[in-house]
C-alpha cells in the first residue's frame, strides 16, 4: 500500500513540476524528457530483468545444490542462536536462515550479482511460512532493511571509479564508506527491532554486535596496513576466492550426500529463471516513476530547497552538491552512480563533494528497487512499516556519512 502511494507521489509530483516549468519557465523540453524517460525506464527495466536471468538460475541452482546436500541446514544451526533473537518469527533451524546468512555475507563482500539470487531464495522460502501471503511478515521486513542499509565491506566498485576519475587516492573513502555503512546497518536493525517489539539488551546480541564491531574495527586497522594497489588486489581477491570456495564447497557436499549434483542445480535454475520473468513488471512500474521524477526536475528542486534551508539555519552547506547522489540511492543505484561520478567531474574526485558522493554511494542501499524485486518475487502487496524503516535507515546512512566526511575530509 505503501510503494503504492509513494508511486502515485512520483508522477503527481513531476507533473506538477513539469507544468511550473512549462508555464513560468518556457521550458518547451521537459514533458519531451519526461515521455523519453518512460520508454528508456522501461526498457531499462527489462534489461535488468534479462541480465538477473543467468545470474539467478546460476545462484539459485547452487543454492538447490547446497540444501539438497545439507549445507543451508549446517548453517541454519550454526546461525540459530543469533537469528532466534533477530527473526523471532522464523522456527529455529529453517533453512530460510542459512539463504538469509548467505545474502547477507554476498552484500558485505560486494557481490551484488550473487546476493540478489540469494535473497531472492531466501524471500521465496520465507514466503512458505506466511499465512498472509499478500501481506509483508515481519521477517522479511527486517531482512529487507538489513539489505536496504547496505552493509558492504569492500566498497571495490566505488574505489575503481575515484580510480578512474583521477583521485590521488582511490582508496581514501574506504574507512568512511565502512563507518557510514556499518551506522546505518546498526540503525535499521534497532529502529526495525523497535517496530517490531524485539529485545536487543540480551547476551547473544550484544556480543554479536560487540563481534561486529571487533571486526570492523580490524579490518579498519588491516587495510591502513596497506597501499592502495595492494588493499585493492586483496579486496578483489578474497571476494572472488570466497565466492568459488562457496561453489565448491556446495558441490562437494552434494557429492557427499550422494546428491545428483546436475539435476540439482537444473531444477533450482529452472527457479530462477521464472523468478526473474515475475519481476519484471514491478521494475518496470518502479523505475519509470523514478524516472518521471527524475526527468521533470523534482530531483534538483528538492536538492536546492535543502540547500536554502540550511543556509538561511546559518548552517554550512558545502554538503549539499552531493546530496543528489545521496536522494538518488534510494531510488536507483545506477542513477546514483551517475550522480557520483557527476559530482567527482564537476568538483574533482579529492574535493569534499567529491569524498562525500562517494560515501552515500558506499553508506546504503537501492531501497526502493529492493523492495520492488524483493517484493515482487513473491507477490507481497501489504509491505507494512518496511518502507519507513528502510527509509529511516537511509537517513541515518545520509547523516553519518555528512558527519564522517566533515571529520575526515573538511
Amino acid at each position: 500500500m505503501v510503494l503504492n502511494y509513494i508511486w502515485i507521489a512520483f508522477f503527481v509530483i513531476a507533473f506538477v513540476i513539469a507544468l511550473i516549468r512549462l508555464i513560468f519557465m518556457g521550458d518547451m523540453e521537459v514533458f519531451p524528457a519526461m515521455m523519453n524517460s518512460t520508454f528508456e525506464s522501461s526498457k531499462t527495466a527489462f534489461e535488468i530483468s534479462l541480465g538477473l536471468t543467468g545470474v539467478l538460475s546460476l545462484w539459485l541452482g547452487i543454492m538447490k545444490i547446497g540444501e539438497k546436500g545439507g549445507v543451508v541446514n549446517a548453517l541454519s544451526r550454526l546461525l540459530s542462536p543469533v537469528f532466534v533473537k533477530l527473526f523471532p518469527d522464523i522456527p529455529k533451524g529453517h533453512p530460510v536462515t542459512g539463504s538469509i546468512f548467505m545474502n547477507i555475507a554476498a552484500n558485505m563482500l560486494g557481490l551484488d550479482n550473487a546476493a540478489t539470487p540469494l535473497g531472492l531464495k531466501a524471500m521465496e522460502q520465507m514466503q512458505e511460512l506466511n499465512n498472509k501471503k499478500d501481506t509483508a511478515t515481519n521477517p522479511m521486513i527486517m531482512f529487507l532493511v538489513l539489505n536496504t542499509s547496505g552493509l558492504t565491506l569492500i566498497p571495490i566498485s566505488i574505489m575503481v571509479y575515484r580510480s578512474q576519475m583521477g583521485a590521488a587516492q582511490p582508496t581514501d573513502i574506504f574507512i568512511p564508506i565502512l563507518l557510514a555503512t556499518f551506522f546505518s546497518t546498526i540503525a535499521g536493525i534497532v529502529i526495525t527491532s523497535i517496530y517490531q517489539h524485539i529485545n536487543l539488551f540480551n547476551k547473544t546480541m550484544m556480543l554479536t554486535l560487540g563481534g561486529m564491531l571487533a571486526v570492523v574495527g580490524a579490518m579498519i586497522w588491516g587495510c591502513g596496513q596497506m597501499d592502495k594497489d595492494t588493499l585493492n588486489a586483496v579486496s578483489t581477491s578474497v571476494a572472488n576466492i570466497m565466492l568459488m570456495s562457496i561453489i565448491i564447497a556446495f558441490i562437494l557436499a552434494g557429492m557427499r550426500k550422494k546428491v545428483n549434483v546436475y539435476e540439482a542445480f537444473i531444477e533450482g535454475a529452472k527457479e530462477g529463471f521464472t523468478t526473474a520473468v515475475r519481476i519484471i513488471p514491478y521494475l518496470v512500474a518502479i523505475l519509470v516513476g523514478i524516472g518521471v521524477f527524475r526527468a521533470s526536475g523534482a530531483m534538483d528542486a528538492v536538492v536546492n530547497g535543502v540547500g536554502d534551508v540550511v543556509a538561511m539555519c546559518g548552517g554550512n552547506t558545502d554538503f549539499v552538491g552531493a546530496l543528489p547522489t545521496a536522494l538518488m540511492k534510494p531510488l536507483s543505484g545506477s542513477g546514483a552512480r551517475g550522480m557520483m561520478v557527476d559530482a567527482m567531474t564537476n568538483y574533482g574526485a579529492d574535493s569534499f563533494i567529491g569524498r562525500l558522493s562517494c560515501i552515500f554511494q558506499g553508506s546504503t542501499d537501492t531501497t526502493f528497487y529492493i523492495l520492488a524485486v524483493y517484493f515482487g518475487s513473491v507477490n507481497i502487496k501489504y509491505t507494512r512499516h518496511a518502507v519507513a524503516c528502510g527509509l529511516l535507515a537511509d537517513l541515518a546512512g545520509i547523516i553519518s556519512a555528512i558527519a564522517i566526511a566533515y571529520l575526515f575530509f573538511n
